[in-house]
């Protein structure tokens, strides 16, 4: 049976982007509310953590840091350390080289699901969305949690608005500044 093209219908990213969002609005209509973790109001999909592009001379400077506290380490007669060290950039060179697997986000009636991890509303003090374009598109939760009190959740290419409106149905919006490790993971492109 031959194909009529004049009758076929071709797809772009702007129509995949719609189905896709249709399919979620019949899923999330579609779903009874569970118990533990309530109902979806927003799902998403995107990469555990931002990839950097690395140059040749990011990994050179890298790798002289790790080679001078080595020698440093040796000439003060501190093996442990410069086992240590030689281990943390044998470690991060490896960690570097590994893709960021891709996490289902959920905000819920009852909380925010991020993989497998559920952080319910009564744990959380606040949130701020941190979108500076093109590297930092994140949700920060500030927690009750006292080790690990932040948790930043990626949004990829979802809207911040909306998902801002879904939020502070919830949780209070208070502005946070964004600490040390975010400053130093965008500076070093780690």
């Amino acid at each position: 049976m031959p194909l009529d093209l004049r009758n076929s219908k071709t797809y772009t990213t702007e129509n995949k982007q719609q189905q896709q969002q249709q399919q979620q609005q019949q899923q999330q209509q579609q779903q009874p509310e569970n118990e533990g973790t309530g109902r979806i109001l927003h799902q998403w999909r995107a990469p555990e953590f931002q990839v950097y592009p690395k140059s040749t001379r990011w990994y050179i400077v890298f790798s002289i840091l790790i080679f001078s506290v080595v020698l440093y380490a040796l000439i003060t007669n501190s093996p442990i350390m410069a086992i240590t060290f030689i281990l943390l950039g044998i470690v991060g060179f490896i960690y570097l080289q590994k893709d960021p697997r891709i996490v289902t986000f959920s905000i819920t009636t009852k909380g925010i699901i991020a993989d497998r991890e559920m952080y319910s509303y009564e744990n959380i003090h606040s949130f701020w969305i941190f979108y500076e374009l093109p590297h930092t598109k994140t949700i920060s939760l500030h927690t009750k949690a006292s080790m690990l009190p932040f948790v930043h959740i990626p949004l990829d290419d979802e809207d911040p608005v909306a998902l801002r409106e879904l939020l502070m149905q919830d949780i209070p919006e208070i502005k946070q500044d964004p600490g040390l490790i975010d400053t130093l993971e965008r500076v070093l492109h780690i």
